[in-house]
């Protein structure tokens, strides 16, 4: 049973979190600094290095929860589609990803917010090891669901799930930054980059 004090601390670190997506969204990573996501969310700075070692890790973390409701939707939507049959012998792998990637949250500002946690990265060998970390993590996530899709599908894989699952993250990543340059809102990303995902898949098939 979670006691009060660590559903205190979930609270707090939720909040703050939270309040640092909203600060982002204004000034970007460089300018949402500790005190602007502090004022925004109501606490002092003591409660938030009392949650966070730096504004590095709050912002890891972040992109870390981005990334897994990203996967999470995409779970479950692959659950529902097996519920309803749709991983039949028949199925249209093409299709398939389309209806998969309709589940995605992705919008512009979760986009810029992972482009800049991964400029960060660049200029940073430490926060890059954390960041590659939590990649790789997420790399893991995908290759299970790709995994559980062929287990319970006709579908055969020419490569390893988890070799397919960083291509597939690789080329997602990158159709949907270029669909926010473009201009494209939330719907017309997911649309894009799933295009592009099937044409991948076709690749990856036997």
């Amino acid at each position: 049973m979670t006691s009060p004090a660590t559903r205190s601390r979930e609270n707090t670190r939720a909040r703050l979190l939270d309040a640092a997506a909203q600060v982002f969204a204004e000034v970007g990573l460089d300018g949402a600094s500790v005190e602007a996501v502090c004022d925004r969310a109501g606490f002092t700075r003591g409660a938030f290095y009392s949650n966070f070692e730096s504004k590095d890790e709050l912002f890891l973390m972040l992109a870390g929860s981005v990334a897994e409701q990203r996967v999470n939707a995409v779970r479950d939507r692959v659950d529902e589609i097996a519920a309803d049959g749709g991983l039949a012998e028949d199925c249209d792998p093409i299709e398939l990803v389309q209806q998969i990637m309709d589940a995605g949250s992705d919008d512009r500002l979760n986009v810029m917010l992972m482009s800049e946690i991964r400029i960060r990265a660049l200029r940073d060998p430490q926060f890059g090891a954390a960041y590659l970390t939590q990649e790789r993590e997420m790399v893991s996530s995908i290759a299970k669901i790709v995994s559980d899709i062929v287990d319970a599908s006709t579908l055969e894989l020419r490569i390893p799930a988890e070799a397919a699952a960083r291509m597939l993250m690789i080329i997602w990543e990158g159709m949907t930054v270029r669909g926010a340059m473009a201009g494209r809102d939330a719907a017309q990303l997911r649309h894009s980059g799933s295009e592009e995902l099937g044409r991948l898949v076709q690749l990856l098939l036997v």
